[in-house]
């Protein structure tokens, strides 16, 4: 038998009061599981190493960088791979879904050969770092974080570089949108709420030698529409927005976009569009017979090209430029 204080009380506006209570927890949990499995499926994070990954090469320096400090500090694992010259320009080097550094090495490498050393780093989640389930925001984190320990090994902002590939694409964008703004300078300056970048647009000064974009997209909502049907109101259900073609306007440095004409996954049509967002100096360079994967193995000779004319030449360097290279097989996934 039930107390009798609840018996006592069983109007019907506490009932509906009730079940308004016991509704509103439901729905909060059903939305709290939604978030949880939409950041799985974002980010397929692995932690296992490549099944084509043999080892880390040699002058490969393998360490830990903080996030964050005090008792909630998390650390990110994180490739050094210095050029052969001392003053070569650096890359951050930010990879995708599902694959971790392991699976990033071919392109890593083709990197480091096109002159840079390279830092490249595994966010949150994935391979050797700590937390659990990564998000757009912790993704940010992680990227700011490993370009303030690069901003320490090339002080010369003419001389540092970012770089992105498929979903770190989005991450490289936003850091070098939020790096264009008012506290570019300041370590640990970007706010840590995903969407939040403010930068100044009248500012000049320029945070970094450029940024390249591989294989990326406009927005998270425009790639679930194109995975599924476009009439749908998706976007009213995703809390992860990876809004790149907003802040692309705000990018205050030379922008080199790639992308595989044959793309299956992300549509060059993305890439031609964040191209024609950018507002600076910028190229566009289409890779025939190119797949998601492959743009910098198959176009390497035309992708140098484009590094050196476009940064080599800064603010003359605006011209549009589609390239077509022969098909070469597709090494790697990511």
């Amino acid at each position: 038998m039930p107390p009798a204080y609840l018996t006592a009380h069983r109007s019907p506006a506490l009932r509906i009061a009730i079940a308004a209570a016991v509704t509103c927890a439901l729905l909060f949990g059903v939305a709290l599981a939604l978030r949880q499995e939409e950041r799985q499926l974002i980010f397929r994070a692995d932690r296992d190493a490549a099944r084509w990954f043999s080892g880390v090469p040699a002058g490969i320096q393998e360490f830990e960088l903080p996030v964050g400090s005090g008792p909630t500090v998390q650390h990110i694992h994180a490739w050094w791979w210095p050029a052969t010259k001392a003053d070569a320009p650096a890359v951050l080097y930010l990879h995708g879904a599902r694959w971790n550094l392991t699976g990033q090495l071919f392109r890593i490498q083709q990197l480091r050969d096109f002159g840079f050393s390279v830092l490249a780093i595994d966010y949150r989640g994935f391979g050797k770092s700590d937390g659990d389930l990564p998000s757009e925001s912790t993704a940010y984190q992680d990227a700011r974080a490993a370009w303030d320990w690069l901003v320490a090994q090339r002080p010369d902002p003419a001389k540092r570089f970012i770089y992105g590939h498929s979903l770190g694409g989005a991450v490289a964008i936003d850091l070098a949108a939020a790096l264009s703004g008012d506290n570019a300078d300041v370590p640990g300056a970007m706010p840590d709420a995903a969407s939040s970048v403010k930068p100044v647009l009248g500012q000049t000064p320029t945070p970094a030698g450029g940024l390249i974009i591989e294989s990326t997209f406009t927005t998270l909502v425009d790639m679930a529409k194109e995975l599924t049907y476009p009439w749908l109101p998706i976007g009213l259900l995703m809390s992860q927005k990876f809004d790149s073609v907003g802040k692309m306007a705000n990018v205050r440095m030379p922008v080199l976009v790639v992308h595989g004409a044959g793309d299956r996954y992300v549509p060059s049509r993305f890439g031609e569009a964040l191209y024609a967002a950018a507002t600076g100096p910028k190229k566009l360079l289409l890779v025939d017979g190119a797949s998601h994967n492959n743009s910098m193995f198959t176009g390497a000779d035309n992708y140098r090209l484009a590094i050196g004319e476009l940064f080599g030449l800064g603010a003359e360097s605006t011209a549009k430029v589609i390239v077509r290279t022969p098909a070469r097989r597709e090494r790697g996934r990511s």
